[in-house]
């Protein structure tokens, strides 16, 4: 099992799937991506786990999951029912560059990207006209994937600022219905499992104690533990190790630290055993992670 995905991106910023069918495919893990992941389910309920957050999966619903931000879906009687999403992943700053000319787009796309407030589920206001929008351009994409980097570059950005464009509605609306049901009730208390998530927020990077947990939330350790598999879907050390290893990644492509440093900050002193789990998940050792380009380092290569 891995836990980073789309190492490609380091070689070319944008990766675009449509109408993939993962009735028969599907993977339940926790994982995270280097880039910005946008998807889009068309068929298929379930629930998304966006670290602290338990969201309800839908047809017409729309996630953005943020650069190394660990989530996991759950999708709910496979394989009796269909689940068919199309995925989007990319260096936001790319998208962000060719939206120069539409600053009102731009700044949605930094909401997304950057904004810790905004919403990253909302349902799509169309979603007809919005699938119609991926059929249109999915075989020009496809098209040009013989025609170079360049050209294919350029056509996935022109198909992106086209899907942003479509999808503001639908994000808008969720703002302000989220503004008037804050108005008129007060937020729904956490779940049980959310409780959970959040103390371990705070806590992953301390050695982890069980009855700690149990104490926290107000429950039996073996309460905790069958709660939390049957809500989240793992149990509660997959989950941790997931969000040290996601947490070691951040730290490694945007710090100087040393590898060794990173390993105590994200509570896995050990270092050998922090090296062996890190490649386990991610597939590199911590130091050819950490020396793997940024995309911006290497743009070039899309532009020869």
């Amino acid at each position: 099992m891995k836990l980073m995905n789309y190492m490609n991106l380091n070689v070319h910023p944008v990766q675009l799937s449509f109408f993939k069918n993962r009735t028969h495919e599907f993977e339940e893990i926790f994982h995270a991506h280097q880039g910005m992941e946008l998807l889009i389910v068309h068929e298929g309920r379930g629930i998304a786990i966006i670290e602290q957050q338990i969201v309800e999966m839908t047809p017409g619903a729309i996630f953005c999951f943020r650069p190394f931000q660990l989530h996991r879906l759950r999708m709910y009687n496979l394989p009796q029912e269909s689940y068919v999403r199309s995925l989007f992943v990319l260096e936001p700053a790319v998208l962000e560059a060719a939206l120069a000319a539409f600053p009102s787009l731009q700044e949605f796309l930094r909401k997304l990207w950057k904004d810790p407030l905004s919403p990253q589920s909302f349902q799509c206001s169309d979603l007809t006209a919005l699938e119609q929008l991926f059929r249109l351009y999915a075989p020009r994409i496809e098209a040009s994937i013989d025609q170079g980097t360049e050209r294919l570059l350029e056509e996935q950005l022109l198909f992106l600022t086209a899907f942003i464009h479509q999808v503001r509605t639908g994000f808008e609306t969720t703002i302000t219905s989220q503004t008037d049901l804050t108005q008129v009730h007060p937020r729904k208390s956490s779940t049980t499992a959310e409780r959970m998530l959040s103390w371990i927020e705070e806590n992953y990077s301390k050695p982890f104690k069980l009855e700690d947990l149990a104490q926290a939330v107000h429950l039996t350790p073996n309460h905790v533990s069958a709660t939390f598999r049957q809500s989240i879907g793992s149990t509660i050390t997959e989950y941790l190790t997931a969000r040290r290893i996601r947490q070691a990644c951040w730290l490694l492509k945007t710090t100087d630290m040393s590898v060794q440093d990173i390993g105590e900050a994200v509570g896995l002193g050990n270092f050998s055993y922090f090296c062996q789990l890190f490649k386990k998940h991610v597939g590199y050792t911590p130091y050819t992670f950490k020396g793997m380009h940024r995309y911006e380092d290497i743009a070039s290569l899309t532009q020869e």
